[in-house]
């Protein structure tokens, strides 16, 4: 989703940027658009197409609502039209359809983006499933492709009646039939990236579970209602489908996104957010480890509209987890890879914690955590990733802790004893410190 129009109140004395949800728009392009005190947009007035020509333009491009239901209704009917041919075997004028006491099974067969492999030259990787999946199978079952029309048929209805839903009200709709939440998601995202739509356009939201604390930012909801950022309790980020714009203070200075929620609770009671040791205020969120949708279009949001000179931090654990969440926020995942145009923030940057400094923070290595056989198979499959989406940076960071065997959690940094006055908050002066830095150098 965009959120990504910011522009400067009508009174040159206004604190606020409005950042407008443009969600609803069709346009998937992020684009800043600057707009004056005469109503001007900002935008080429050499333009000369039409704005018919640029609609019909951008509905050809990006698929709407229905026009998901009626891909969605399209597969149905391929999966007919193969039933149907395979049925016509078994008719009383078709002995072709049986030799001796062996039934011959023509296969039904459907295809999705294959979201791991993603697209190459054009190319767009696929994989299906199939019925019966082998024609000798003993334990032939027809539950894939159940549990496939389960979830088309509750996105079909939600588009049709306008009616949003969530992923986990899909599971709970039929627990029996998908066993688990993951199947649903799994499911969601696949035909999302066979339709080659966002999410948003099936009418599935996502669920919230991100958090957001500091100073300066009001979510105003398509509802009506407003949502104040305060510094020193986390307010629950909504579903981007749900917000109309945001306000944003142009005093705003820094966003800090955090890792872990326990770490973002001892912020907020620290008031980091507006503390007089900093440069200015700002912003802190967190995703409780790996982000949900909502906080990443934020932080996305964010990357796309706040000027270059407020930096865009985040602090993970140092180890491959923590790396990895890093690239989530900066580089998308590798499961929502059609989506990465909408979600990636390519400004973010690493704060730390890195287990570089950790000798300057005067940190004794022996508490360190070893690694374990899922972190060392995490770190070699990050260190397979193209240079694009794994800096040498990062490389060096994993390499290092491969190298020692161990890894640092971020409340390593309670442990540190020398640097700052005793009894007094370590994670607090570290942060500190590295955002009056990234601020610094961002001016």
């Amino acid at each position: 989703m965009d959120l990504n129009n910011i522009v400067l109140g009508d009174d040159h004395t206004s604190p606020l940027y409005t950042i407008s949800n443009n969600s609803h728009s069709q346009d998937k392009e992020s684009s800043f658009l600057s707009t004056g005190n005469d109503g001007s947009s900002g935008e080429d007035d050499d333009y000369d197409g039409s704005d018919e020509e640029q609609q019909e333009l951008e509905q050809a491009s990006y698929p709407t609502g229905l026009e998901a239901a009626e891909r969605i209704e399209g597969m149905v009917l391929s999966f007919l039209k193969q039933l149907n041919r395979s049925l016509e075997q078994f008719q009383p004028d078709n002995p072709q359809g049986r030799q001796g006491n062996r039934t011959r099974h023509r296969k039904i067969e459907l295809q999705f983006a294959d979201r791991k492999k993603g697209t190459f030259d054009g190319f767009t990787a696929t994989r299906s499933i199939r019925y019966p999946f082998k024609a000798t199978s003993k334990n032939i079952s027809s539950k894939p492709f159940a549990q496939v029309f389960r979830v088309m048929n509750f996105a079909h209805e939600a588009i049709v009646d306008n009616m949003p839903l969530t992923k986990r009200d899909m599971y709970y709709k039929d627990v029996p039939l998908f066993t688990s939440q993951a199947t649903v998601d799994r499911l969601v995202d696949d035909l999302a990236a066979t339709f080659e739509v966002d999410r948003a356009d099936l009418n599935v939201r996502a669920s919230s579970k991100g958090l957001i604390c500091g100073t300066g930012l009001v979510i105003n909801l398509i509802g009506g209602e407003t949502i104040h950022i305060n510094h020193s309790e986390g307010s629950l980020i909504p579903v981007s489908e749900s917000i109309e714009s945001f306000e944003v203070q142009d005093n705003i200075s820094w966003v800090l996104v955090v890792e872990k929620e326990a770490v973002f609770q001892t912020l907020c009671r620290l008031q980091l957010g507006c503390h007089a040791s900093l440069p200015g205020p700002g912003i802190i969120i967190t995703g409780k480890g790996y982000p949900d949708v909502a906080t990443r279009q934020l932080v996305k949001t964010l990357s796309d509209n706040l000027p270059l000179y407020v930096p865009i931090l985040v602090l993970v654990d140092a180890d491959a987890y923590g790396l990895d969440i890093l690239s989530v926020y900066k580089h998308g995942s590798s499961s929502l890879r059609h989506e990465r145009q909408t979600l990636a923030a390519d400004r973010v940057q690493w704060l730390g914690i890195q287990m570089t400094e950790l000798a300057d923070l005067e940190i004794d290595m022996d508490n360190l955590i070893p690694i374990t056989k899922y972190d060392e198979k995490k770190a070699l499959s990050m260190l397979n990733r193209p240079i694009t989406t794994m800096p040498m940076e990062w490389r060096k960071e994993l390499t290092r802790m491969l190298h020692i065997r161990r890894k640092a959690e971020i409340e390593i940094l309670s442990t540190s004893s020398g640097r700052y006055p005793p009894g007094s908050p370590v994670l607090l002066h570290y942060l500190l410190r590295k955002i009056t830095y990234f601020v610094d150098s961002s001016a």
